[in-house]
């Protein structure tokens, strides 16, 4: 058990290592934000402005400059809010964060109960309605989904706002649009993993005493089932975060998908590295959490 927990801790570390190398390569590569800052200005003073702010040392400096800040939670000020960057992104966490679970306890109420009938059922009217949301759901890009609500819900029959997040109103179009992007996966998921379940010897053996449907199906068969769907829900939340720059982009939600798609354009490289840093931290300790709540499901992991 502590080795494997070493080895996660291991991989994080690394994980975070080759992601702050990345993000400074591309925005190193990306363009010259001093020209954005000061697009009027002559040669001269951008110059002095970019050897003042440390752009002309050698990149493997800058690299080993960003990492020693980082390392204490020093990302620098953001260029044009003139604000510590690290603070800025974790002012929009909240939201992004809030997106995200919403999204994901969408999926998953949408996905287990229907995945479970749609197993129990097989070939049945429902199991083939179930097909065919899944073929229409991951086949629905996330950008045109939420357009295609916004059209509907908002414009249209004006039930929920447009944009914003100044009330639970607006929060559900954002939160259905990620949710309908993650639901179809995790609902395949759990169909395939119950239909595998159900026909074990254990599950035969335990109807065959007479104990309910009920409790054979939650007690005795969700629960391996449930191994591969954790699995898919730690992968599927990496995803839904990077979903929600776009969802936060489409509703204009004050997230930290916005923040940094601003920053991008502006070329803002502070808040983008503190804010892909503080996201890839997020993500790779989610599945952390997930490998060790494998291990407290399937206990053969740990001999393995």
């Amino acid at each position: 058990m502590t080795a494997i927990l070493i080895r996660r801790l291991v991989r994080l570390l690394v994980v975070m290592a080759g992601v702050s190398l990345v993000t400074f390569s591309i925005l190193q590569a990306s363009g010259d934000p001093v020209s954005l800052m000061m697009p009027e200005a002559p040669e001269a003073d951008r110059a002095v402005l970019r050897q003042s702010m440390g752009f002309n040392d050698p990149l493997p400096t800058q690299f080993g400059r960003f990492v020693g800040h980082a390392v204490r939670g020093d990302f620098g000020k953001s260029f044009f809010h003139r604000a510590p960057a690290l603070g800025l992104v974790l002012e929009r966490m909240s939201t992004t964060l809030t997106l995200t679970v919403l999204a994901m306890l969408l999926a998953l109420g949408v996905a287990i109960p229907v995945g479970i009938l749609s197993a129990i059922r097989r070939n049945s009217l429902l199991d083939h309605a179930a097909t065919v949301v899944v073929f229409l759901g991951q086949s629905m890009p996330v950008f045109w989904t939420g357009i295609m609500l916004i059209l509907l819900f908002a414009v249209r029959w004006r039930v929920f706002p447009v944009s914003g997040w100044d009330s639970w109103g607006a929060v559900v179009l954002p939160a259905v649009t990620l949710g309908t992007f993650s639901a179809p996966l995790l609902l395949r998921i759990v169909r395939s993993s119950m239909l595998d379940v159900i026909s074990l010897d254990y599950v035969r053996t335990a109807r065959a005493k007479g104990v309910s449907e009920w409790l054979v199906i939650c007690r005795h068969a969700l629960r391996n089932a449930a191994l591969p769907l954790v699995t898919v829900i730690g992968l599927q939340f990496g995803l839904l975060l990077g979903g929600a720059v776009i969802t936060e982009t489409v509703f204009a939600v004050p997230g930290v998908g916005r923040l940094i798609v601003n920053a991008i354009r502006q070329l803002d490289f502070p808040i983008v590295q503190a804010g892909v840093f503080v996201l890839a931290m997020i993500i790779v300790t989610v599945n952390f959490a997930v490998d060790l709540l494998y291990i407290v499901l399937n206990p053969t992991v740990r001999v393995r």
